[in-house]
């Protein structure tokens, strides 16, 4: 799967997804690193890492999100799904930035460093 596509569908898996399982872990998560807890809306402004590169956006470097256990469809060989657990980590929004910030910083930084 290429990574453009890989994020699409990361995004599509976290907006569309009908568990409400993760909703506590994610909000008391958040609140220990201080964001306030009307501020922490999961499928809104709470994403995985690829879901975020999805919608322009990446991940500041030294951030650490909230690890939280999904469970995964799989299509068996027999035709069958089964669903496994995967451990993903999750990031707010305020851990973010949009890429076109990203874009002007980095020349900015190597023609400091030159």
């Amino acid at each position: 799967m290429k990574n453009t596509e890989m994020q699409r569908h990361a995004l599509t898996r976290a907006v569309t997804g009908q568990s409400l399982m993760n909703y506590t872990a994610i909000i008391e998560g958040f609140i220990a690193k201080g964001i306030p807890e009307q501020d922490i809306r999961p499928r809104e402004n709470v994403f995985g890492f690829n879901a975020w590169k999805a919608l322009g956006r990446y991940v500041r470097k030294g951030e650490h999100g909230v690890r939280i256990c999904t469970f995964v469809p799989k299509e068996q060989k027999d035709g069958t799904t089964k669903t496994f657990p995967h451990w993903t980590t999750v990031f707010h929004v305020s851990q973010t930035d949009a890429v076109k910030q990203y874009q002007q910083t980095v020349p900015a930084a190597e023609q400091a460093a030159a």
